[in-house]
């Protein structure tokens, strides 16, 4: 394993730009896993081989099912593409519009980012849940993709445990995607728990099954 230092430190104005690219370019790496897992829903699967079966009854030839087959899932990943994009453009002009005032006005929220030759390379944040008093939220939590495998996700995640301790918190919550393999794991060996799932509470959430895991990091 190669050695690599890096450092966790509060954001500053200045990274701005970069802790925004390194948000949306961490989220568009999930578009081939959404497309997969759309793609091995039952009734989309149904959907296809019904129009592959029709076409190929009705002309006779496989070049043309083969063909619509093939424009109809190029045609998907666009569309799941540009909502995807959609999403990541709603999380940048919500709380990572301004980062400075959501994150580092207020006492109990705070903005981290982990430095690697003075590059941000990984980021986490943390704020008050909307549920209960007692639970710190950990969101935006992005590694540089050449840069993880190192222990920087970890190292980010007990930055926002020790946060949580600090401010007297009992528990530290987050939420990730059923298709969030590796950050699943990397949660699990921290310490946290899986406590609930639910789908996600839209429409294309509920047409694709898109399963929502919550977990916990109870602090003693």
């Amino acid at each position: 394993a190669v050695m690599v230092e890096y450092r966790i430190r509060s954001y500053e104005g200045s990274d701005y730009e970069v802790v925004r690219d390194l948000f949306s370019h961490g989220m568009s790496e999930y578009v081939p896993s959404v497309c997969f897992h759309v793609l091995m829903r039952p009734w989309v699967l149904f959907v296809l081989i019904c129009m592959f079966l029709s076409l190929l009854f009705s002309s006779k030839s496989l070049i043309l099912p083969v063909l619509a087959i093939t424009l109809t899932l190029a045609l998907g990943r666009q569309f799941l593409g540009y909502c995807w994009n959609l999403y990541i453009d709603h999380c940048l002009k919500e709380d990572l519009c301004n980062i400075q005032k959501t994150y580092m006005e207020d006492p109990n929220c705070h903005f981290w980012v982990a430095e690697s030759e003075d590059h941000v390379v990984g980021t986490v944040a943390a704020k008050p849940s909307d549920e209960t008093q007692e639970e710190l939220l950990l969101k935006r939590m992005s590694v540089r993709k050449d840069f993880r495998g190192i222990g920087i996700a970890k190292a980010l995640s007990r930055e926002v445990i020790a946060f949580a301790r600090q401010r007297g918190y009992r528990s530290v919550i987050l939420n990730t995607l059923m298709i969030q393999h590796e950050a699943q794991g990397m949660y699990k060996s921290v310490g946290f728990k899986k406590y609930t799932e639910f789908l996600l509470p839209t429409v294309y959430g509920r047409l694709i099954n898109l399963t929502i895991s919550r977990y916990r990091y109870d602090i003693p």
